[in-house]
């Protein structure tokens, strides 16, 4: 598979596997929130660490900038997703700042596990 569709398509993985969960466990939002608010977070994790792992498997040398990458293209890939379902004029709208706070800072996950893992490849025993 091409390098750059890869990187697009797992960026896009990465946003589209947590957001069907969160659809499928939307109740909880409203009855459990803490637990809700919770699940989120393991899920991206669990994602991007899985799409990290076969993406770096396939890259011979330069992991930590090779996660550098990914891990900011990624991250974009699912902000600039999100503010097309949740800013004002859509159909789950918020504003940008709540949006923020209850999302996208959690997307910083992203790049931590990228890096982290690029740095692993490249150094780790």
């Amino acid at each position: 598979m091409n390098k750059k569709l890869k990187v697009f398509l797992f960026g896009f993985l990465a946003w589209l596997i947590p957001f069907a969960v969160s659809f499928i466990i939307f109740p909880l939002k409203e009855s459990m929130r803490p637990l809700f608010e919770s699940i989120m977070p393991l899920v991206l994790s669990i994602t991007v660490i899985i799409l990290t792992y076969y993406y770096l498997k396939k890259i011979s040398s330069n992991f930590i900038k090779e996660g550098i990458l990914i891990g900011i293209i990624w991250y974009v890939i699912n902000i600039v997703i999100d503010l097309f379902l949740f800013m004002p004029e859509s159909p789950m709208h918020m504003s940008f700042g709540d949006y923020m706070m209850d999302i996208g800072l959690t997307y910083l996950i992203i790049p931590v596990i990228t890096i982290g893992m690029g740095y692993m490849a490249n150094y780790g025993d």
